[in-house]
């Protein structure tokens, strides 16, 4: 079991090349990652996601790349022409607002102006750049995954702990469940015997309504449910990627629940399906964190 959450760092330094990746990973319903990379990997945001995407399937990733690249290499200088043309005309015009200022602009002292001139050091990563990248990005996720791993653990151990108290739950209701309709039938018994003051009254009109409120207050289905999913619960956490499973699961525990707690005309039922509902309302919160 994984957790959404995690830090990842991967780095690789050989040959003149430092280079280092960081993954954060936080909880979202899909998975949707963010590249943040210096210019010359834009070509390969694509690779990196398709990589990303084979260790994380859910969670928002926010991959931060950064390089310091110390071979020795070629560079060449790159002339902006707009940008030295916008220089030469805004000078041609302050000369001619104010005949007093020279117009001495020279070619020296406009390759001096910002961005007339760049460094170019290639548009594109190299082979060499690339398998770098590859490594630390490798790396980074291995570390991430291993402390989403750890994080998950924890998240399903409190889960598991949870589910042992809504099985105690549910037994407490199932055992508690069928002496409801005798409840009722006392109960009903006793008010007609202090209305009617001593009369008799129909017995067999009394069984009929006690059995039409046991039919409407069974709640056998429902309790079989729950068994099931709390023992489909926990194969499910025995799994790896299970978060969108747990969801569905989760809804379905309350589902049952709230219907057990309609059907229920019992005190002592309603109580531990309200502590149920806590349980599992907890769970899901839990659930939310988890791939």
């Amino acid at each position: 079991m994984l957790s959404m959450t995690g830090y990842g760092r991967g780095e690789y330094r050989e040959g003149g090349i430092e280079l280092s990746v960081e993954i954060k990973t936080v909880n979202n319903r899909y998975l949707d990652a963010s590249i943040k990379a210096p210019r010359i990997f834009a070509a390969y945001e694509e690779v990196m996601r398709a990589t990303v995407r084979k260790k994380i399937t859910r969670g928002h990733a926010d991959v931060f790349v950064s390089l310091t690249d110390k071979r020795e290499k070629g560079k060449s200088l790159e002339l902006d022409e707009g940008v030295a043309l916008s220089y030469i005309a805004a000078a041609k015009r302050l000369s001619q607002l104010s005949p007093d200022i020279p117009f001495d602009l020279t070619a020296t002292s406009l390759l001096r102006m910002p961005d007339v001139i760049t460094r170019e050091e290639g548009q594109a990563a190299d082979d060499e750049l690339i398998s770098a990248l590859t490594a630390a990005l490798t790396q980074a996720l291995e570390n991430l995954n291993a402390m989403r791993f750890k994080e998950g653990e924890k998240l399903k151990q409190d889960m598991l702990s949870r589910m042992d108290r809504i099985e105690e739950l549910v037994k407490k209701v199932k055992e508690r469940a069928p002496l409801v309709a005798e409840d009722y039938r006392a109960r009903l018994k006793d008010k007609m015997e202090k209305y009617l003051a001593g009369a008799t009254y129909d017995e067999g009109k009394l069984l009929t309504e006690v059995a039409l409120f046991a039919d409407k207050s069974n709640i056998d289905e429902e309790l079989t449910r729950l068994f099931s999913h709390i023992e489909q619960f926990r194969e499910i956490c025995s799994s790896e990627i299970v978060g969108r499973k747990l969801d569905f699961l989760v809804q379905e525990f309350n589902r049952e629940t709230n219907t057990i707690c309609s059907k229920s005309n019992d005190i002592t039922i309603t109580k531990c399906g309200l502590e149920l509902k806590n349980e599992i309302e907890k769970i899901r919160e839990q659930v939310q964190n988890i791939e």
